[in-house]
């Protein structure tokens, strides 16, 4: 059982959580209030430590905020935050020479994904598609080509790229040596 040190601790902390996202996202308390469903003294109350809301004021607090409950109550952890290099694992699939390691975990409702690309020379284009979401790439060594909606772009060490995913897109190694890239974009499946 909490103590009520450790309860008021925890509403105090609860509290900070929500009123940081509402202060970055530019919301007042009248307007998160109106949109979470409850009263503006009531937030006030909760972001000050002074109350705890009930799951269903949390749900809606969340919900204005355009996040989900666990952002508030996940505590952040090694396992869910960290990537440790000795535990960065390289993957292939039998249609790409390019070998792929994530760099982020894989616990749900994560918005980004980063993956480590290693590209070797001598490759055949990718495949051109096209998803939902943004790409982001940073090319850490090497050389290679993006190509957008075929607009090609060639991308060396320290360049980066940064388009719709929606946009036809294909990549290659266009160097004499391997090159290695980080990618990152909302989670979908290589």
């Amino acid at each position: 059982m909490a103590s009520s040190s450790e309860k008021m601790g925890s509403a105090v902390e609860l509290g900070s959580k929500i009123r940081s996202l509402r202060l970055r996202l530019r919301r007042t308390l009248d307007e998160t209030a109106t949109a979470a469903g409850i009263s503006k003294p009531f937030l006030s109350q909760v972001e000050r430590g002074l109350a705890t809301p009930s799951i269903t004021s949390l749900v809606g607090i969340a919900s204005a905020l355009g996040v989900k409950v666990q952002y508030f109550v996940d505590t952040p952890s090694e396992e869910r935050s960290v990537c440790r290099k000795e535990d960065l694992k390289f993957f292939g699939f039998a249609d790409s020479a390019d070998l792929f390691a994530r760099m982020t975990n894989v616990t749900g409702g994560r918005q980004l994904e980063a993956i480590l690309v290693r590209m070797p020379t001598g490759q055949h284009e990718s495949e051109v598609t096209t998803h939902a979401g943004e790409e982001f790439l940073y090319v850490i060594s090497g050389e290679m080509s993006l190509t957008l909606e075929g607009k090609t772009f060639v991308l060396h060490a320290g360049d980066s790229a940064h388009y719709e995913s929606t946009v036809p897109h294909s990549w290659t190694n266009t160097g004499s040596e391997e090159a290695v890239l980080v990618w990152v974009g909302t989670p979908r499946l290589f």
